[in-house]
């Protein structure tokens, strides 16, 4: 199988100075703030202390603005502006990696279609997640011929009744939607030929700034004049979410400064609230966690695929199945913070599920 990996590279100027490439500058500055030594940061990237502070000085001399703060019994700390370069890498790196992944998806099955002359992918249509990533982290691994497409709830079971993808991701939050949001996603599924997977149960809630500044505790206070929100971009399912909450407290979003701002993963929201782009968002658990953010849970979700009857026979259906039964993964999605695997693995009936959320 061909594997493909697309990662971001950017550069940066200043005036009319030549830019810099940021991509060994930006892994130095995030050893150094973690080591809190330019030696021992160097020591970890291969590079020569030289090297490292010759690379330093120059990005400063570009920048016209100091890199690090050195302290007299704590080591070295970055700066404001460096903090701002990593905190940009660090959101760009959110933001694009659904559309990056899924690109490469694209050419992996160009690839092996153009050698093969067929193709031979069971194609996977999902929102982004952190459970999704954990479980490609393993097809991959494996080698199982699955391809990964991002696509909101709504679309990939649409994908599913078009025949466009044989796996279809979706979350289904539990006392949140009414009747006839759920109905909507039915249209899509039969109840004779599909049946549901369980991936994981996840809390979606509030991510807020370390240390809740701004005491943000339900979403009243999202109307307030001093709150920045940054949302999830429409027709996600977590924004879906957020907006049936909104209605059932009787809250306008009209009234709620920055609602239109809008990322398009659950890291990129809390990767803009870390770097001080907003106070507060709305998103999964495992976010908060990774971004050193506070959180409120508000709602409980469970996640599921949903594939016709005759794919779970397919022999890299059963595949897919073992991984997820597998000690080693339900330990690791345990471990995202925010997600449980008890029922990883589960196969039920579209009725069952249904039916469980009072249909």
């Amino acid at each position: 199988m061909y594997k493909v990996s697309i990662k971001p590279h950017w550069r940066i100027a200043y005036g009319k100075k030549p830019s810099i490439d940021t991509a060994i500058l930006l892994r130095l500055l995030d050893s150094i703030q973690t080591e809190g030594a330019i030696l021992q940061a160097a020591k970890d990237l291969g590079l020569s202390y030289r090297h490292a502070w010759g690379l330093l000085r120059e990005a400063e001399s570009i920048f016209g603005t100091p890199l690090l703060e050195k302290h007299r019994g704590r080591g070295t700390t970055l700066t404001r502006f460096a903090t701002t370069l990593l905190w940009a890498e660090r959101r760009i790196a959110a933001r694009l990696s659904p559309t990056l992944e899924t690109l490469s998806s694209e050419l992996e099955t160009e690839l092996a279609k153009s050698v093969l002359g067929t193709n031979r992918t069971m194609r996977l249509c999902a929102s982004h997640g952190f459970a999704i990533s954990t479980l490609m982290e393993h097809i991959n691994r494996q080698e199982l011929p699955i391809k990964l497409r991002y696509q909101n709830s709504m679309e990939a079971l649409a994908a599913l009744a078009q025949g466009d993808c044989e796996i279809a991701g979706f979350h289904l939050p539990v006392d949140v939607y009414e009747d006839s949001m759920l109905q909507l996603y039915l249209q899509f599924l039969s109840r004779e030929e599909h049946c549901l997977i369980h991936l994981a149960n996840l809390k979606q809630g509030l991510l807020i700034a370390k240390g809740n500044p701004k005491r943000i505790l339900s979403f009243r206070d999202l109307t307030r004049n001093d709150i920045r929100f940054v949302n999830r971009q429409i027709g996600s399912g977590t924004r879906q979410v957020l907006e049936t909450l909104l209605a059932k407290n009787k809250i306008d979003s009209a009234n709620i400064n920055g609602f239109e701002m809008t990322e398009f993963t659950h890291a990129a929201v809390a990767a803009y609230i870390a770097s001080n782009m907003a106070d507060v968002g709305f998103g999964v658990e495992t976010a908060a966690h990774r971004f050193g953010l506070d959180f409120v849970p508000l709602v409980e979700e469970r996640y599921f695929f949903a594939i016709a009857r005759e794919t779970l026979e397919s022999h890299t259906m059963q595949k897919m199945l073992s991984i997820m039964r597998n000690a080693e993964f339900i330990r690791e999605i345990n471990q995202l913070g925010g997600y449980d695997a008890i029922e990883t693995g589960r196969i039920h009936s579209v009725n069952d599920v249904f039916r469980l959320v009072d249909l």
